[in-house]
């Protein structure tokens, strides 16, 4: 699922620079775009963790609890961290080109 996010969101960013936004937009855009669809899909897998919690015994609870931390740490990374990552790298990398980080 980790996979996932970072492709769903390096598609959107490509797909806004593609439409002719600017780096630093591009990538603002990208994470904002994706963040529904990737809310979207782990919201399914964190009903399957509920589910096996609620039905399960023993180490098929363990494995639910350790499937919903998983996600819940998987989306606050890809989604949160590496939006931060990625923004402070851009304008890191502009400054020392000599760009203009926000054009």
């Amino acid at each position: 699922m980790a996979v996932d996010t970072n492709v769903i969101i390096f598609e959107r960013i490509k797909e806004e620079r593609r439409q002719g936004r600017a780096p630093y937009q591009a990538i603002q855009e990208g994470y904002k775009q994706a963040a529904n669809t990737i809310f979207d899909a782990n919201i399914t897998t964190m009903i399957t963790a509920l589910i096996l919690y609620g039905i399960g015994y023993g180490p098929v609870k363990g494995f639910a609890i350790t499937l919903a931390l998983g996600l819940l740490t998987s989306v606050f990374t890809g989604v949160y961290v590496s939006k931060i990552l990625s923004q402070t790298l851009y304008l890191k990398m502009g400054k020392k080109v000599g760009e203009k980080a926000h054009a």
